[in-house]
């Protein structure tokens, strides 16, 4: 999972499956994204926040995958109001790992070891099945699907998901470099879903990110390249270069995903994976939504995004259905 699979790897789905998009939902506490981690001082105001973006998910036709962690599966509100979504198949819940504050507690606190990938293997599998067994037991079904937290896989966590029969991993962030934090590299993955193991027992469904630009069929050599340059990547899309556009509400604009959604819907990728943090749907709690005018401006978001889905014939989906078209 750490290294970019071989192109055999790549996933084909059931004939009529078309192209889908699943919108993945980092559901977790609020904590101060410019300070040092620690297992406290963490909040969960924003979850009164929920109800309103799932009514409205269910106005546009999008069906939200809740990839919830420790703190808010410990929290009778979020159940209650996540669990009434699943109850009605409008909702899937998934499970999302913060090993900072997600028991047993015997690491250090920081941030090389916020990458749950970076723990000794018994100790990310304690974790991991602590949350597991918590998310099952309060959502009434085992979860299918995972995200590490801050996107960190490790050398041991595909064997730990397939032991726990978990079906898909979205944990890739394609294009994106997390080794200057002591994280994975995932700058040289593939958008497209892959086999995760020879068996086909575990597909990998990476975060959606695509290159934009004149040099775009370039664009994983010539970004590696501009990133050893400082601010050497805002340059190249400053000028129409190469722009690497993710399909996040957070940082991107609507303008840049819409492109983004012409390309990867133009490339043939079968699933489009959207993904933002849900303490960005409450004011003040991301560096994305400081206020309610932002706020505001995260849901227009996703009303141009589906809209421009709707007009390529792009359906949303479900793990459910993923898995089911997913072709072994």
């Amino acid at each position: 999972m750490l290294v970019p699979p071989p192109a055999k790897a790549a996933a084909r789905f059931a004939e009529g499956f078309g192209q889908r998009v699943l919108l993945t939902v980092d559901t977790e506490e609020e904590f101060d994204w410019n300070a040092p981690f620690r297992r406290d001082g963490h909040g969960l105001s924003h979850l009164a926040a929920i109800p309103r973006f799932q009514r409205f998910c269910e106005g546009i036709g999008a069906h939200p995958v809740y990839l919830v962690d420790w703190p808010v599966v410990r929290d009778p509100q979020a159940v209650a109001i996540i669990g009434d979504a699943v109850r009605r198949g409008t909702a899937e819940v998934g499970i999302q790992l913060h090993p900072w504050v997600n028991p047993p507690f015997e690491e250090e606190v920081s941030a090389r070891n916020s990458f749950a990938g970076n723990l000794p293997p018994a100790l990310e599998a304690a974790k991991f099945g602590i949350l597991r067994d918590a998310i099952e037991a309060a959502f009434g079904s085992a979860p299918l699907i995972y995200r590490a937290g801050r996107y960190g896989l490790g050398p041991q966590t595909a064997s730990l998901l397939k032991s726990a029969r978990i079906r898909i991993d979205t944990s890739v962030r394609s294009l994106f470099d997390y080794r200057p934090k002591g994280g994975p590299d995932y700058s040289r993955h593939p958008a497209a879903p892959y086999w995760a193991d020879t068996g086909h027992e575990l597909l990998e469904l990476p975060v959606t990110s695509v290159h934009a630009g004149l040099l775009r069929q370039f664009g994983v050599g010539v970004q590696q390249v501009a990133t050893r340059v400082p601010h050497g990547l805002g340059a190249l899309s400053r000028l129409g270069l190469l722009e690497r556009i993710a399909l996040t509400p957070e940082g991107v604009s609507a303008a840049e995903a819409l492109r983004g959604i012409d390309i990867a819907v133009g490339s043939g990728l079968p699933v489009l994976v959207l993904s933002f943090h849900s303490p960005s749907l409450d004011p003040g709690h991301t560096p994305y939504t400081l206020n309610e005018r932002e706020v505001e401006r995260l849901y227009a978001w996703f009303e141009a995004v589906y809209a421009r889905l709707e007009r390529h014939g792009v359906r949303s989906t479900t793990v459910a259905e993923v898995i089911a078209a997913a072709e072994v």
